[in-house]
């Protein structure tokens, strides 16, 4: 048996993914969390195959958290299971460590086929999407204008949309040091408005079209 545990902060989200899954005589879903904090406590008291992660749930950001449930549980593949069709996060996803990217909207075609390939030890990318990263050009070998890491990391989470406040709970900042990293990031560019940013950032390839 396939064990899986679903993360999904909507309880109707989450009784549709255990009745689709439950349908596959060889899947058992042994537990559901409402978020991150949860699924980590059941991931690591029932160590499952596959976990099925919602990408947006309240209180600990998922994306981040995927190394540590690979980490706490090695066996335990991840799953992302998100309306976030930007290639972008899909990337992010895979490198962090998950096996599969599945889109919400595709969920009942893609999901089993993915729980499948990522428990063989395979990986499973929705296939417009894997056509998107693809076609993407390749990020840079190094940061521009001498930006740090850390700059190009926020620059590229302001471009996808994201407030100071959303940068900070990714990235375990408080909103005071994303908001000077913001500063200095506008005053090595001579850029300050987002769509200025969001320009400079598509145009060095920091962020996939």
């Amino acid at each position: 048996m396939t064990k899986i545990v679903i993360a999904d902060d909507h309880r109707v989200v989450r009784s549709g993914l255990r009745m689709l899954l439950d349908r596959e005589e060889d899947f058992e879903v042994v537990a559901e969390a409402g978020d991150v904090a949860d699924a980590r406590r059941y991931v690591r008291a029932h160590r499952p195959d596959v976990l099925v992660l919602d990408l947006n749930m309240p209180g600990d950001p998922s994306l981040p958290a995927i190394p540590v449930f690979r980490e706490e549980s090695p066996a335990t593949r991840v799953v992302v299971l998100t309306m976030q069709e930007d290639p972008a996060f899909a990337r992010e996803a895979l490198q962090a460590g998950a096996s599969g990217y599945v889109l919400k909207e595709a969920a009942d075609e893609e999901l089993v086929q993915a729980v499948r390939a990522a428990a063989s030890g395979g990986t499973y990318l929705n296939p417009a999407l894997g056509a998107r990263i693809a076609a993407a050009p390749a990020v840079p070998a190094g940061p521009p204008d001498d930006l740090t890491e850390r700059e190009v990391e926020i620059l590229r989470l302001i471009a996808l949309g994201h407030t100071n406040s959303e940068i900070a709970g990714l990235l375990y900042l408080s909103v005071r040091t994303v908001e000077s990293h913001r500063a200095h990031i506008q005053q090595k560019i001579r850029l300050t408005s987002r769509a200025e940013l969001v320009h400079y950032a598509l145009e060095h390839g920091l962020v996939a079209v």
